[in-house]
């Protein structure tokens, strides 16, 4: 697939748009008119899709605007290659080598899973690369997979912080909570959400147990029997990691049980899946987490014109509402069209990718999530957000409730830079693990 052609000439007049000017300084020196090959992954098919399909709208969307303005440079205009991660962690590690030396991309973004960026972030070193990964939020990457990076680097809140982030929500609403259920996807996402949540939780309320877990293969389809056990145990709170195509499924399923009347529910990301595959009969007062990055009803109004803008011109485009895949990927593409502005002015002509990279180190940008802060370790930051569902009349689907949501400082949840990683000086699972540990006191109660 090609992103090209007019795109949305002028929208970025809409709401006053800071991502979008009508014009824009001329380059300095020569600028080739050669287009700016990118590939971009991410779930196009399987129960994925309605999480990660929005992620190559929100790419294809940003590919238009600035090609309307000329391109990169105003000169360069993007081409994009698109590939479904659901082919396997296999099949998009040669995916990422083909479009490399094969396509001859300049640039590859995207990916979705926790499985699949530990793969494909090495080959995009090996290869030289220049990455932007959009999701695939796993601590591992960093820490382990690569932890001195050059070429690779990732725009979404690391996944870590997406367990804290679910369980500050608990303890500022239900503190009351002590028997504890956990179902999650047998994989690295899962097992991260289940090990920050409980280690962030039993600092913050006291005398919890956990009193069932249940660990579904990624994609499944038939959740009874977790439903089921889950049921018997009589927790007081469920927390889930489940997600896309998963969740919409489990929950379906877990109304015909009854289970959102007998417990709390608390999820990491349940509405991150694209916002209208949510029904109107998902129960309200769950705590609906988004991935801790982006709902598209907040910041709301105009509030922060940035959002309302971007939300106007998205479900314009696509006649759907964006999800924190679609704000992401967007971003992405603007983060590089920053970055390669600001080369241009120091060196002239087309920068080379080290410039490119060392603006994109530091850099931080105004998104519609709110700021957007790249650190020098290439992991970007942005304050987290989550909320509790509700049926409002202005949506076909259950979203936020807007008198419901909590925001909280990213430095307050997430290891700071320099922070010791796994088989240094410790060997928990992440920096942010023995982060938790080593400074974080415990509420008595």
């Amino acid at each position: 697939m090609t992103v090209g052609g007019t795109g949305l000439i002028g929208a970025g007049l809409v709401g006053g748009s800071q991502l979008l000017k009508a014009a824009q300084d001329p380059a300095k020196g020569r600028v080739p008119d050669t287009p700016f090959k990118t590939g971009h992954m991410t779930f196009l098919t399987g129960a994925g899709a309605v999480l990660g399909e929005p992620s190559i709208k929100g790419h294809t969307m940003a590919a238009e605007e600035i090609n309307a303005q000329g391109g990169l440079l105003g000169k360069r205009k993007i081409e994009t290659i698109t590939a479904d991660e659901a082919a396997g962690t296999d099949a998009c590690v040669k995916e990422v080598r083909r479009m490399k030396l094969d396509a001859k991309i300049d640039m590859f973004t995207g990916v979705i899973s926790s499985g699949t960026s530990p793969a494909v972030g090495p080959v995009a070193e090996e290869l030289g690369l220049l990455t932007i990964l959009t999701d695939g939020c796993t601590d591992f990457l960093f820490d382990k997979a690569i932890p001195n990076p050059k070429y690779v680097f990732r725009i979404t809140n690391i996944q870590s912080s997406d367990g804290i982030t679910a369980a500050i929500g608990v303890a500022q609403t239900w503190p009351h909570v002590r028997k504890i259920a956990h179902i999650h996807p047998d994989y690295a996402y899962g097992r991260n959400a289940y090990e920050h949540f409980t280690l962030a939780l039993e600092r913050l309320v006291p005398g919890t147990e956990i009193v069932s877990e249940s660990w579904p293969k990624l994609f499944t389809t038939d959740f009874t029997a977790h439903i089921t056990k889950i049921m018997s145990a009589q927790p007081d709170l469920l927390v889930a990691s489940v997600w896309g195509g998963d969740y919409v499924a489990f929950y379906k399923q877990a109304l015909r049980y009854g289970l959102f009347d007998k417990m709390k529910v608390a999820s990491t990301i349940a509405f991150g899946v694209a916002p209208h595959a949510i029904g109107k009969d998902h129960p309200e007062g769950v705590l609906a987490g988004v991935h801790s990055n982006y709902y598209f009803t907040y910041p709301g109004g105009d509030r922060w014109p940035l959002n309302k803008s971007f939300v106007q011109r998205y479900f314009k485009r696509w006649n759907e509402y964006p999800n924190f895949q679609s704000e992401g990927a967007y971003m992405a593409l603007y983060l590089l069209k920053s970055a390669i502005e600001r080369a241009n002015k120091l060196t002239g002509g087309w920068p080379e990718d080290e410039a490119i990279i060392s603006q994109l180190e530091g850099i931080g940008i105004d998104a519609p999530s709110g700021y957007l802060y790249m650190r020098p370790d290439h992991q970007a930051y942005k304050d987290a957000v989550t909320g509790f569902s509700k049926n409002l009349p202005g949506y076909e689907f259950a979203s936020w409730d807007p008198a419901r949501i909590i925001t909280i400082p990213i430095r307050n949840i997430t290891a700071p830079l320099g922070w010791p990683k796994p088989g240094t000086t410790h060997n928990e699972s992440t920096a942010a693990a023995n982060w938790i540990k080593t400074t974080w006191p415990k509420v008595v109660g």
